[in-house]
């Protein structure tokens, strides 16, 4: 594992309110070899993919971006949360960084913890995978992207665009069918090339479009008979889904994109099923940030996150 970087978690304290008036920077420790179960915060300070792809290089910088918005919120997690520190790329070897970070997840689902990873580019999503791939090799694994593109590009190379054509020649290479689901597609951001190989492949999507109340789907309906169908979920929360009012802090903001409260709503249906085995909060830039704005969203999502896992499930 990787050593975190402990500075960033700190700010105010409230010695006179007593002992439960506790904030984050006060409760999250470094992970050890004997620490209990919990979320493992796993940065991933990696932004090559997104210079690949022709993007706005930056999210390198999002992890401690994130962690610091988390540092004064509010306490009220009953679990344990542990900062591993990051896995970083400052060569340009993406691939290598990808692997340190599979071994990483891989390490911290074996130890009974929930790997929860900051970012970063959305290349990260491919060391997710294989991460929990190695940790759970029987089971049957499906993959929830929430995300405003669908992430299938054929480049070689791979970069941010590519993680997901990469999981499906993975599944392809396995002979296990591509189970793919991807959620607040905008349509006009996706090259119907996309739309056709989605299709070849058999994954599935929604667009942002369907989550409004006049929606032509029942959205939950379907994302619960997903889940069903599978063991286990890697669950890829990219931040670019987000309307560009409410997350300008992306390479490629969105113009419509999905209201916060549908995201959250998303992340607490999937918890519910007590199947994610490990999720990727991607694409958070700090370059891009107004007054903090994108960074204290994505705080408020780790936040609802660890809240949500807390409710679900036996973790030992």
């Amino acid at each position: 594992m990787p050593d975190p970087d402990m500075s960033v978690w700190t700010g105010r304290i409230d010695t006179a309110d007593g002992p439960n008036a506790l904030r984050w920077h006060q409760m999250v420790k470094p992970l050890a070899a004997d620490s209990p179960p919990g979320v493992a915060l796993i940065g991933f300070a990696c932004d090559e993919g997104v210079r690949r792809n022709g993007g706005r290089v930056g999210a390198k910088d999002g992890p401690r971006a994130i962690r610091a918005a988390l540092a004064n919120l509010a306490w009220h997690q009953e679990r344990p949360v542990y900062d591993t520190g990051d896995v970083r790329c400052d060569d340009g070897d993406m691939e290598g960084t990808q692997m340190r970070l599979a071994d990483v997840v891989e390490r911290a689902i074996r130890a009974g913890h929930r790997p929860l990873v900051l970012g970063g580019g959305h290349e990260m999503a491919w060391g997710t995978f294989q991460g929990i791939v190695t940790a759970r090799p029987d089971a049957s694994v499906g993959v929830i992207n929430i995300d405003a593109h669908l992430d299938l590009r054929a480049d070689e190379p791979g970069n941010s665009g590519t993680p997901f054509n990469q999981i499906a020649k993975w599944f392809g290479g396995a002979s296990r069918p591509f189970r793919y689901l991807c959620l607040g597609v905008a349509e006009p951001s996706n090259t119907a090339t996309l739309f056709d190989r989605l299709g070849t492949l058999g994954g599935e999507y929604i667009p942002d479009v369907d989550f409004l109340p006049w929606g032509r789907q029942e959205p939950r309906d379907y994302i619960d008979e997903f889940i069903r169908r599978v063991e286990q979920v890697h669950l890829s929360v990219d931040l670019d889904v987000l309307p560009a009012a409410t997350m300008p802090a992306v390479s490629a903001p969105a113009a419509h994109g999905l209201a916060l409260e549908t995201v959250e709503a998303i992340l607490d249906r999937t918890l519910m099923s007590e199947k994610v085995a490990a999720i990727d909060l991607v694409e958070l830039n700090p370059r891009f940030d107004i007054d903090s704005r994108g960074a204290r969203v994505a705080a408020r999502l780790v936040w609802q996150i660890t809240k949500s896992w807390d409710r679900k499930g036996d973790w030992a």
